[in-house]
Parts: C-alpha cells; structure tokens; sequence
C-alpha cells in the first residue's frame, strides 16, 4: 500500500458536555496538527498517489471552514461533543467527498482510503480512516 500525507492545522474552540470530560466542560481553546494520508494499493499512471500539491490545497480549504470558529456556535456541531475523534471523523468525510467529486484530478478516484490524524499535542492525537 502507498501513502503520503499532507499537514496542515486549526484553532478552534469548544466545550464539551458530560462530567467525563472534567474542566473541558468549559469553553476552551484547542490547536491541532492535521495529517491527511492518502493510500492507494498501486501507483497512477503518473507514479504518484496524488497530486500533493492538489491534496494540499483540498485539506486547506477544508481546514478554513473550520479554524478560528468556536464550533459550539456552528450550527452543524450543535449539541454535540466535537471531541479530537469526532473532528478527524468530519476532516475525513469532507476529503473524501471532495476526491469523489473529482476535487484531487481523476487519478485521484483510484484511491483506497484516507486517514486524517489530529494531534492535541506531543502525547495525545486520535485518528480516523475513510474507505474509498
């Protein structure tokens, strides 16, 4: 399987609800480092995975609509956790709406998933993977 992975980041803020989550409860800041991998089992025509400089671009725009936003006040995220899985979830989602669409070249439709890491910090970051 092949990979590369582009990054980018966002700073938001939120909160969270449930007493699982202790003082985030409170309104709070969060900075995250975002990967996005893009696998493919063999190489395009091109030997490449994806246009980089394309996937790039993709993973920027998708990241505008959301840094510098307090998600609670976003009505697409109201009433819920918008937990450091739940965002790699939603990064994902859009990505790949975007290559089915055709946003990353038509090579890009040979690709077999995407997977969007968040990094809180040094020693904490979570994951999700989207199938293509």
């Amino acid at each position: 399987m092949f990979g590369i992975t582009v990054r980018g980041h966002i700073m938001i803020a939120h909160s969270f609800r449930g007493e699982v989550f202790g003082p985030a409860q409170r309104l709070h800041g969060a900075t995250y480092v975002v990967d996005a991998t893009f696998r493919r089992a063999e190489l395009d025509a091109d030997n490449i995975v994806v246009d980089i400089g394309l996937a790039t671009g993709e993973l920027g725009d998708v990241l505008a609509a959301l840094n510098y936003r307090n998600l609670d006040d976003e009505p697409e995220f109201a009433g819920l956790n918008t937990s450091t899985e739940f965002l790699a979830k939603v990064i994902a989602d859009r990505l790949a709406d975007r290559v089915r669409a055709g946003a990353l070249g038509k090579n890009a439709l040979g690709l077999s998933g995407i997977t969007v890491t968040l990094r809180e910090s040094h020693v904490a970051w979570a994951s999700y993977e989207c199938a293509l």
